[in-house]
């Protein structure tokens, strides 16, 4: 009996191990076909195999970031999201801290309204009255704050949970010793929230990088587009080049991968510290 037990846990494993793999596959075999794309001629990348390139090229992403005009809509790309980062962790942390310290029923019907932003699409229509009537349409500070806009419910929902978990006798003490409200919050409650900010400002930076719908109907100049309209137009010019395509897509999505194994550790820590009590 107990070798039949072992038996079948070894093959319960085995089994758990080759759908692991087989899941796994789904997502490496189509990067690694853009990676050893990127590096291969135009005829070679036309077959559009795994197999290593005959002759290796280089100055495919020379010519992509030429042609495609990445430098700047790289530029803009960065802009955009560390605006739209900063202000949408600055004011959604503060908004946090009051939802979590007020606890009327008038506040959290506010914070439940504002939560809703999570789940409610967005009405592009009415965005665009919006937008156009207040003259932010095809500006750049139109774009940021509607960046901003749309990240802002989640992390308030992400830090609300970190602020509640502060004691409210800090507050009081630190109001004692003569803090105004907002030297409480930048003093005190925003550095105990390191973990949660950073947690919050990478998943916004990563969406706000790679949003595409906002920036395609509120951004008429090609010079104002980010990357993600910039591959777009990338691969509409050059549909029958893959090589560069598959450059371009390297190069867009360089920066959001280096962004992210930057914050990883602070998200797996986030992440638990907001599962566990302090």
């Amino acid at each position: 009996m107990m070798a039949g037990s072992k038996r079948n846990k070894l093959m319960q494993v085995i089994a758990k191990n080759i759908i692991a793999w087989m899941a796994s596959m789904l997502v490496i075999v189509p990067l690694c076909l853009i990676v050893l794309n990127a590096f291969k001629s135009n005829g070679e990348a036309l077959t559009m195999t795994i197999d290593l390139p005959r002759k290796w090229v280089f100055s495919n992403f020379a010519v992509v970031i030429e042609k495609g005009k990445l430098l700047r809509s790289f530029l803009n790309s960065m802009l955009y999201s560390c605006l739209a980062t900063a202000i949408t962790v600055f004011f959604g942390s503060m908004a946090a801290y009051v939802f979590s310290r007020r606890r009327s029923k008038g506040v959290a019907a506010v914070y439940m309204y504002v939560i809703l932003g999570m789940v409610i699409p967005v009405n592009y229509v009415s965005l665009m009255k919006v937008m156009q009537v207040t003259g932010l349409n095809n500006t750049m500070i139109g774009i940021v704050l509607l960046y901003a806009a749309l990240q802002t419910p989640f992390t308030i929902f992400l830090i609300y949970g970190f602020v509640s978990k502060i004691p409210v006798e800090l507050d009081e003490a630190a109001l004692l010793d003569g803090c105004t409200a907002f030297q409480l919050y930048i003093r005190i409650i925003f550095p105990m929230l390191k973990s949660a900010v950073v947690t919050a400002a990478v998943l916004c930076f990563l969406n706000t990088w790679n949003e595409f719908i906002m920036p395609l109907y509120f951004l008429n100049s090609s010079n104002k587009w980010p990357m993600t309209l910039a591959i777009y137009n990338f691969f509409g010019q050059f549909e029958m080049n893959w090589n560069l395509i598959c450059a371009d897509v390297i190069l867009t999505c360089l920066p959001v991968i280096i962004m992210y194994l930057l914050g990883q550790k602070y998200i797996v820590g986030g992440q638990t510290a907001g599962a566990v009590k302090g």
